[in-house]
């Protein structure tokens, strides 16, 4: 019997056709009713269940991207997840100074290449990606290292330049002397100066990065809130030794060392077998400086077969993080560390490809070091990471002029490197001051003892040889260029760009307020809120404030910023060590 046209097919009567019709359709009624009904609350409860499942999820995994859940390190930041409890917290804050997306992609290849790894085989920051950072400065778009750190450090944006300082020249409390002052023990490790904008803007406050002078009297206690770091890892010590002393930098003859051991309390090492006696941590008097190169340290691609002269990044902040949290171990407070991956930046002002992909799997390693630390610490942890701006425009593909593109680069070439462009150029600087070697004598060593030996080049031009050796001051950029045109590595600029720059995180209470695409003073802001610091940095700016005053930098100052300036270019490929014997002691 076909079914009646009021009715659907599902919900049509099987009544038979003799049954009273009057009793039949109340009770056919009576079941569509009590069907919708079924079907009402069976789609309720499973809307219910989806929701208590997403949010189940969410808690548990919010703090690591999907790829990262294989990844035995992620599950740091799991078991603290979660509002933050108010209680013993640790902030470890890692900068990796000029490293842009494209220096990811750029690393990424070159390791998959050369450890004959998977296309889906990442770095362990892939796995921890959180977000992305906007960097412009307060006057221009193009930040530079001293504003960026300023952002981070202070929350707030300033001029390039600026050390803690704001653009009306007033300074700004940064998150670093909060937490010192409200009872937390506090560390910088760099592979740089430790003057150097970065970790100046976490101690110091000063008109102008160029003061490194005085950002060295800051850092150990000689300035306007005294002594708020407890443990300094890195080089730069040519700015705590007096003027005219071997490996000095200072334009007076202040010995900072002496003046940190003997009036705020530091230990002070200097050398491998110094580093060596702190026990990567376990034998650490707080405070504690380590001074292990005259200004940087060396290239990783460089420093590894000088492992017994200079310290690794990852060693190094292993031994900070063993220190500080012996250091807390009794208190109710924990610590805060920066962590700098220094020359990534200074690899990519020279644009030498080959010298950053080994940066930024030093500073992979030390990131993942972190992240297992956390791990096994019992104490409430995250780690959070960033750029403070991209360094050289790099792009993972170069066309040649009157060429068309080709589609491809090649981490071959970076692989066969085995040294960096500015290790080569000391080598070259040395070979001409002792032979006084010219014309075609010095176009044969140089493609010798240089090119071939430590590039693996073996089809250098006469016009690539002649352009080295009739400008030894630029060969750092022209051994550089070598091998970014062979490996079809592209660079925009020997300066800083405008571009985004990704944020890493292991996740934890809070961790969301910098998901996304954020300023990066959303990021500095973060910082100081997650160790609950914000009126502690108010204080701490009203009191700078007080003991600095708010006026604008005077004639003389300006003069001598200048000087320092000319002397020492603004994060330019000047920086380079062969400038400033770095590699002194081996060649």
């Amino acid at each position: 019997m076909a079914p009646s046209p009021e009715r659907t097919p599902l919900l049509a009567s099987d009544q038979s056709p003799d049954r009273d019709n009057d009793n039949a359709a109340p009770r056919s009624r009576w079941r569509e009713l009590a069907l919708f009904t079924w079907a009402l609350v069976a789609t309720a409860a499973v809307i219910v269940l989806a929701v208590v499942i997403q949010h189940s999820n969410s808690t548990q995994h919010s703090s690591i991207s999907p790829a990262a859940v294989s990844d035995s390190s992620s599950v740091a930041g799991d078991k603290k997840h979660g509002s933050p409890s108010g209680g013993k917290r640790n902030l470890v804050f890692m900068v990796s100074d000029g490293m842009g997306p494209a220096s990811l992609s750029l690393t990424r290849s070159f390791r998959q290449l050369t450890q004959d790894l998977p296309i889906d085989d990442t770095l362990t920051l892939d796995r921890h990606f959180w977000g992305t950072s906007r960097t412009r400065s307060s006057n221009s778009l193009v930040t530079d290292s001293a504003a960026g750190a300023t952002a981070f450090s202070c929350g707030l944006k300033s001029y390039n330049g600026a050390i803690s300082m704001l653009p009306d020249h007033t300074p700004c409390g940064t998150v670093l002397e909060a937490a010192k002052r409200a009872g937390y023990h506090t560390g910088l490790v760099v592979t740089t100066d430790i003057t150097d904008a970065t970790p100046a803007c976490f101690a110091a406050h000063v008109f102008h990065r160029m003061q490194g002078d005085e950002i060295a009297l800051h850092e150990v206690g000689h300035g306007p809130l005294g002594r708020v770091v407890d443990l300094m890892l890195g080089g730069g010590r040519c700015h705590f030794l007096p003027k005219g002393t071997p490996g000095s930098c200072r334009q007076d003859d202040i010995d900072v060392t002496k003046l940190a051991q003997e009036e705020y309390g530091w230990n002070y090492v200097s050398d491998r077998a110094g580093f060596d006696s702190l026990g990567l941590g376990k034998n650490v008097s707080l405070p504690q400086l380590g001074l292990f190169a005259t200004t940087d340290v060396p290239f990783e691609i460089d420093r590894r077969n000088l492992a017994d002269v200079y310290p690794s990044l990852s060693e190094m902040a292993a031994t900070a993080l063993a220190a500080l949290e012996e250091a807390t171990k009794d208190s109710d407070k924990g610590f805060f560390l920066m962590i700098e991956g220094s020359r990534i930046d200074h690899a990519g002002h020279i644009n030498d490809p080959a010298a950053q992909v080994r940066e930024v799997l030093e500073y992979d390693k030390t990131f993942k070091s972190v992240l297992d630390f956390i791990e096994k610490s019992d104490t409430e942890t995250i780690l959070v990471a960033t750029s403070d701006h991209e360094t050289g425009g790099l792009s993972t593909a170069w066309q040649a002029p009157s060429e068309l593109p080709v589609y491809n680069w090649h981490p071959t070439v970076l692989a066969r490197a085995n040294a960096s462009s500015e290790f080569l150029t000391a080598l070259l600087l040395k070979h001409i001051a002792e032979t006084g070697d010219k014309e075609e004598s010095l176009l044969r060593w140089i493609n010798d003892e240089l090119v071939v030996k430590h590039l693996n080049i073996k089809d250098a031009s006469e016009v690539e040889l002649n352009s080295i050796a009739s400008n030894p001051a630029l060969a750092i950029q022209l051994f550089a260029r070598m091998v970014s045109v062979r490996a079809r590595v592209g660079w925009s600029t020997h300066g800083h760009s405008a571009v985004d720059v990704n944020i890493y995180s292991s996740g934890g209470p809070g961790t969301e307020k910098i998901r996304g695409n954020v300023e990066n003073t959303d990021v500095g802001k973060f910082l100081r809120g997650w160790l609950d610091l914000d009126s502690e940095v108010e204080n701490i700016t009203k009191e700078l404030v007080k003991k600095l005053g708010d006026k604008a930098p005077s004639q003389k100052q300006l003069e001598k910023i200048e000087k320092a300036s000319t002397a020492f270019e603004d994060d330019g490929v000047a920086h380079g060590g062969y400038e400033s014997g770095l590699y002194g002691h081996v060649l």
